[in-house]
């Protein structure tokens, strides 16, 4: 546990290389979803929404259960 009066980290240093891949992964991933959706037909959009609202959903009713 950090106490309040210390003075807080400085952040690391990235070398250029690492930078760099961070910013071609961005981009990247920018890119990914959009062109994943436009490939995607409507039936099977649909059903990767409900299977993820059934995960997120079901998730939930667990946690009330055990309350």
């Amino acid at each position: 546990m950090r106490i309040s009066t210390e003075e807080p980290e400085q952040p690391k240093e990235r070398s250029p290389i690492s930078e760099y891949l961070s910013q071609i992964g961005h981009k990247g991933g920018l890119k990914g979803g959009p062109a994943r959706a436009k490939k995607l037909s409507a039936k099977k959009r649909k059903e990767i929404a409900q299977k993820a609202a059934k995960a997120r959903w079901g998730k939930r009713k667990e946690k009330e259960g055990k309350l």
